[in-house]
C-alpha cells in the first residue's frame, strides 16, 4: 500500500488566493508528465528536481486546459516523504481544485489517508515517530511559545534524549549479559555496584522530562482559566481586559453573566482558555442557579483560578466560602477596582487563603494587568520558560516514560534484593522497549495507525 501513488489537497478547504495538490509515489512524475504542459504546449520529458515549471494541467480526454499551475518537482529522495513527489499550486477556486484532484485520481493516484504524507516520511526514515508527532504541534501550535517547543521537537531535541538514554541502558544490558554469560569472568559485585549507580541516574534524567510534560502539554494544548467570584467583582470586565476587547457584556446589574463565557487567549506566550462565570451566590432564580453550578463544574475542571474580590467594598462570608472552594487548585486573588477608594480589609486576606498569590487591579484602566498576566504564566509553567527544557507533549509519549521509569525502579529493587542478573535483565529490556516506542523503534503497527490517523489529509 505504502507503494501506492497517493494524492490530496495540502491547503485548508474553501477558496482562496492558492490551493496546493500534493502527489506522491512511484507514478508522482508520470502523472506529472501526463497532465502537465508548459506555456508553449510542450510536454516535459524529462524533469528536474527542485526545480518550479510554469504551464497548464489539461484534462486528459479531451486535452482542454483546467488550470494555468506551478509545478514543483522533488525527485526522491530529497523530498518530504524521501519519494518522487510533485506539488501543484493551482487557483484556490473550490471548482479547478476539484477538477485537478480528479485528473490525478484517472492518471492513477488515489486518495491519501490522514497523515499518510507524515507517516511515508517516518517509513522511509526521514522522520522518528516523535518528530512526526512534532509536526502537529507545529500546525496546531497557537503562540510563539508553542511553536518554538514544537520546533525543538521536530529538529529531533527528544530523540536524542530518548535514544542517548536508550544507549545507556543497552550498555547496562551489556553489563548484565556479560554476568550471566561467563559469570566466572565478572566480579558481580562491582557490576552490580555500577549498574546501581546507572540506573539510579537514568531514573532521575526520566523523571524530569515527564515533569516537562505538563509543561508540553499546557505550551501545545493550552491551559484553562476561571474567572469566579461573587456578582459585580468585575468577572467580565477583566475576561474583556484579558481578551483586549469587548467580548463579555458588562454592565452595573449584578448578575448579568447568566452562563459561562469562553474565549482564547495569549497570556505570556501561553494559549490559555479563559472562562468568565456566573456570580456565585445563593439565589432563587433558576436560570441564575443553573448558572452557578456550571461555574462551579469550571473552577473543578480549571487549571488555574482567579477569585475575583471587590476592593472597594470588605470582605463578606461569601467571599470567604468562595476561597475556601479555590482553595484546592491553584489560584490568585485579584482585588479588583483599584481605581476606586479602597475598603477591603488585607489582614483579613491573608488569612482567608494563606499562601495565595494576591494582585490588586483595575479592570477599568488595566492597572496591574500586566503583573496579573505575568503571574498566570508563571504558575501554569513554573516559572521561566526554558523550550529546550519543554519537549514531552503528549499522553503516549508519557505513558512510554513512566513505564520505562518503572521498569528501571524494579531492576534497581532486584539487583538490591539480590536477585539473579536475568532478572534485571528482564527489566532493563522493558525499559529500552519502551523508550523504543517514543521514537517508533519498538512500536507496533497498530500504535503507529493511530497516531496518523489524527493527522489532517494532506500532511
Amino acid at each position: 500500500m505504502e507503494r501506492d501513488t497517493i494524492v490530496a489537497v495540502s491547503t485548508p478547504p474553501g477558496e482562496g488566493a492558492l490551493a496546493i495538490i500534493r502527489i506522491s509515489g512511484q507514478g508522482a512524475v508520470e502523472i506529472a508528465r501526463s497532465l502537465f504542459r508548459t506555456g508553449s504546449a510542450g510536454i516535459v520529458e524529462t524533469f528536474e528536481s527542485h526545480r518550479v515549471y510554469y504551464g497548464f494541467i489539461l484534462d486528459l480526454k479531451d486535452g482542454k486546459k483546467i488550470d494555468e499551475v506551478l509545478l514543483t518537482v522533488l525527485l526522491a529522495p530529497r523530498s518530504y516523504t524521501r519519494e518522487d513527489t510533485i506539488e501543484i499550486s493551482a487557483h484556490g477556486g473550490m471548482q479547478p481544485v476539484r477538477e485537478i484532484l480528479r485528473q490525478t485520481l484517472s492518471a492513477g493516484a488515489r486518495l491519501a489517508e490522514p497523515g499518510e504524507f507524515t507517516k511515508r516520511a517516518f517509513l522511509n526514515g526521514r522522520l522518528d515517530l516523535a518528530q512526526a508527532e512534532a509536526v502537529m504541534s507545529v500546525i496546531r501550535s497557537r503562540t510563539e511559545a508553542g511553536l518554538k517547543s514544537a520546533v525543538s521537537q521536530l529538529r529531533g531535541f527528544l530523540s536524542r534524549n530518548i535514544e542517548e538514554l536508550r544507549r545507556e541502558i543497552i550498555g547496562l544490558l551489556a553489563l548484565m549479559e556479560a554476568e550471566i554469560d561467563f559469570p566466572e569472568d565478572v566480579e558481580l559485585s562491582a557490576v552490580y555496584d555500577e549498574s546501581l549507580k546507572k540506573i539510579q541516574g537514568l531514573i532521575r534524567k526520566l523523571d524530569d522530562l515527564i515533569a516537562s510534560a505538563d509543561k508540553g502539554r499546557i505550551l501545545q494544548e493550552g491551559a484553562s482559566l476561571a474567572i469566579v467570584g461573587k456578582p459585580n467583582v468585575g468577572k467580565s470586565s477583566l475576561l474583556n481586559r484579558l481578551l483586549r476587547e469587548a467580548r463579555a457584556i458588562v454592565t452595573e446589574i449584578p448578575g448579568t453573566t447568566r452562563d459561562v463565557l469562553e474565549a482564547m487567549v495569549n497570556i505570556g506566550g501561553v494559549p490559555v482558555r479563559a472562562f468568565d462565570t456566573a456570580g456565585i451566590r445563593a439565589t432563587t432564580d433558576r436560570v441564575e442557579r443553573i448558572g452557578v453550578e456550571r461555574a462551579r463544574e469550571v473552577i473543578l475542571q480549571a487549571d488555574i483560578l482567579l477569585l475575583v474580590l471587590d476592593g472597594s467594598q470588605p470582605l463578606t462570608e461569601e467571599d470567604s466560602v468562595l476561597a475556601a472552594e479555590c482553595a484546592q487548585k491553584r489560584s490568585i486573588l485579584v482585588i479588583n477596582k483599584r481605581d476606586l477608594p479602597q475598603a477591603i480589609n488585607k489582614e483579613a486576606l491573608t488569612e482567608m487563603a494563606p499562601g495565595s498569590s494576591l494582585l490588586h487591579i483595575s479592570s477599568l484602566t488595566g492597572e496591574g494587568m500586566p503583573a496579573l498576566e505575568a503571574e498566570i504564566a508563571s504558575m501554569l509553567l513554573g516559572g521561566e520558560i526554558v523550550l529546550e527544557h519543554i519537549t514531552v507533549a503528549n499522553i503516549r509519549q508519557v505513558e512510554a516514560l513512566v513505564r520505562a521509569t518503572e521498569a528501571l525502579r524494579t531492576g534497581r529493587e532486584a539487583i538490591l534484593c539480590g536477585q539473579p542478573a536475568e532478572i534485571t535483565a528482564v527489566d532493563l529490556h522493558d525499559a529500552a522497549d519502551a523508550l523504543g516506542e517514543i521514537t517508533g523503534e519498538t512500536t507496533t503497527d497498530d500504535v503507529v495507525d493511530r497516531i496518523f490517523s489524527d493527522f489532517c489529509v494532506g500532511k
